[in-house]
């Protein structure tokens, strides 16, 4: 079963049971899978949209969520902040498992080590092979602002 086919059932069953933040949040994701379907057929690059492609639309949606319960927190609005947090949930489910932070750093130091990383202009070869190994299971914004650190210091 395709992601699209698990969102769609997921949704049919939010339908019956009346979830409205599972409907709307269902609604969304199926909406701008339809925008990169209609997008994917059009132009010169015509492809058929894959997991891999819906994979990528789903962070981008959990990236805005993170943002808004940002900013929901620091003005202590409970009321939406309870609605994001939910919406990120069930996105969430979709993805594989995020790395946590000291998980990140402990991969970011065996990839300096190994590619013998050694200033701030090695960053690319770096984020090159943690994309390569890792890109469905990395925060690369943590990683990157964790990489400038360290290899600024060296």
């Amino acid at each position: 079963m395709s992601l699209k086919e698990k969102i769609e059932t997921n949704y049919n069953n939010s339908v019956k049971s009346k979830d409205r933040v599972q409907i709307s949040t269902y609604r969304l994701i199926l909406s701008a899978i339809k925008d990169l379907d209609i997008a994917n057929r059009s132009g010169p690059n015509k492809k058929e949209t894959d997991d891999e492609d819906i994979k990528k639309i789903l962070k981008k949606m959990i990236k805005q969520r993170d943002e808004s319960i940002e900013i929901y927190k620091k003005n202590n609005r409970q009321d939406l902040l309870a609605v994001e947090q939910k919406e990120h949930e069930i996105i969430s489910a979709f993805l594989p498992k995020q790395l946590g932070t000291e998980e990140t750093k402990n991969i970011c130091n065996e990839i300096i080590k190994k590619l013998n990383a050694s200033s701030i202009k090695d960053m690319g070869k770096v984020m090159g092979a943690l994309k390569k190994d890792y890109s469905n299971n990395i925060d690369f914004s943590k990683a990157g602002s964790y990489l400038k650190e360290v290899l600024n210091k060296k």
